[in-house]
C-alpha cells in the first residue's frame, strides 16, 4: 500500500470551491454539517484553505472567470488530492452549459476522482459519495 492511499485512511479535510452557482448546493453542503447528518463523525471537516485540504469539492458551473482561480487552487493544493465534482453544474454544467461564458465541466479543467450528481444533491448522496471515495 503506497503513501497515496494511506493518507486518506483517517480523516478528510475538505475545501469547497463554489463556481458560478445558484447556491442550492452550498445549502446542502452546510446541511451536512448540522447534527442531523453530522459529517464530522466520519472525520471530515471543511477547512478554510486549500493548503490544508485532502479533498477539493467543486460545485457550480465553471465559467471563464473562475476557471483560472480553480486551476490556481488545484496547483496550490498538497498532493495527493481528491477532486469531487458536485451537483449537476459541477458534473456537466447543468442549465448553465449552453451559456456563452461556460468554460466546461470540472473534468475538462482538472482531473476528477468522483462525481456526486443532482440538482442539488441531498446530504445522503453527499455522504454516500464521499464514503465511497474513501473506499476507492
Amino acid at each position: 500500500m503506497g503513501l497515496g492511499s494511506y493518507c486518506f485512511r483517517k480523516s478528510l479535510w475538505v475545501f469547497h470551491f463554489g463556481g458560478a452557482s445558484c447556491n442550492n448546493c452550498d445549502i446542502e453542503i452546510l446541511d451536512c454539517l448540522t447534527p442531523r447528518y453530522d459529517i464530522e463523525r466520519f472525520g471530515m471537516q471543511l477547512v478554510g484553505t486549500i493548503r490544508h485540504a485532502d479533498v477539493l469539492l467543486v460545485s457550480g458551473s465553471i465559467n471563464r472567470k473562475c476557471r483560472d482561480r480553480l486551476l490556481e487552487l488545484y496547483h496550490q493544493a498538497p498532493k495527493p488530492l481528491l477532486v469531487v465534482a458536485f451537483g449537476a453544474c459541477g458534473c456537466t454544467g447543468g442549465i448553465f452549459a449552453e451559456g456563452n461564458t461556460f468554460a466546461g465541466p470540472v473534468d475538462k479543467i482538472i482531473p476528477v476522482d468522483a462525481y456526486i450528481p443532482g440538482c442539488p444533491p441531498k446530504p445522503e448522496a453527499i455522504l454516500a459519495g464521499i464514503v465511497k471515495l474513501l473506499n476507492k
